[in-house]
């Protein structure tokens, strides 16, 4: 048996993990209880509970606390979908963000799944993304870093925070290789800022990172990568 409780709202989905915890408990009072996160993960025991139970015939009710940040975890896992959903015993998973294609394999299988997602925030209305161009345009990864997290706990979605820092890795290539404002085809106000900025990276340089913003939309969208996690890789990177 199979529960997935997931999404950016731990504190509601830990609470109904242990209203959960209470009815299976009440049902199953001789079951073990067993945890496992992703640093302990160990695929010879996780197996062992798929189809294995304690002295006495009892039951087993296995947690699995953020498993899936090991990659290595969550590509086994999800080959046995199946024979969990079939287990006698209970296999309840606890997530934050999950990519859409492994939700979609998990729901087919899974007894419950449930989706917990923060409201959004006030601050998301008075936080200034572009704020982030400046910190990248600079090469100030401390600070980007800083204002990468604002715009996340803001509300501001990955995809947003990949657009507007292509945009500007772009104004700097067009205006690293132009002569004028006029060539650039550049608002000057534009012009000039990414003309400033263009001293702090190489041509090669910018077309790597060029070439990376590109990597991170397609895998991204293809559910290969999670895109927020791939920004803030190429910041920490910078």
């Amino acid at each position: 048996m199979l529960y997935f409780l997931h999404g950016t709202d731990s504190t509601q989905s830990r609470k109904k993990l242990h209203e959960l915890l209470d009815t299976l408990h009440k049902k199953k009072p001789d079951a073990e209880l067993f945890k496992m996160e992703g640093g302990e993960w160990d695929q010879a025991r996780f197996e062992e509970f798929i189809g294995g139970q304690g002295l006495f015939e009892n039951k087993y009710i296995v947690v699995l606390d953020k498993i899936f940040e090991n990659e290595e975890a969550k590509e086994r896992i999800t080959d046995l979908l199946k024979e969990l959903s079939l287990s006698e015993n209970v296999f309840i998973f606890i997530e934050g963000h999950v990519d859409a294609p492994t939700i979609k394999k998990i729901e087919k299988y899974a007894q419950k799944a449930q989706k917990f997602e923060e409201k959004e925030k006030t601050v998301a209305k008075t936080f200034n993304i572009f704020s982030l161009t400046d910190a990248f345009g600079r090469r100030d990864k401390k600070q980007l870093w800083i204002l990468y997290n604002q715009a996340v706990v803001s509300g501001s979605e990955p995809e947003e925070i990949h657009g507007i820092l292509f945009w500007q890795l772009k104004s700097i290539l067009i205006a690293l290789g132009s002569k004028s404002v006029a060539d650039s085809g550049l608002k000057p106000f534009v012009f000039d800022k990414a003309s400033g900025f263009a001293k702090n990276y190489s041509r090669e340089e910018l077309q790597k990172m060029s070439a990376q913003f590109v990597d991170i939309y397609h895998n991204a969208r293809r559910g290969l990568v999670e895109m927020d996690v791939a920004i803030e890789k190429f910041i920490l990177r910078l």
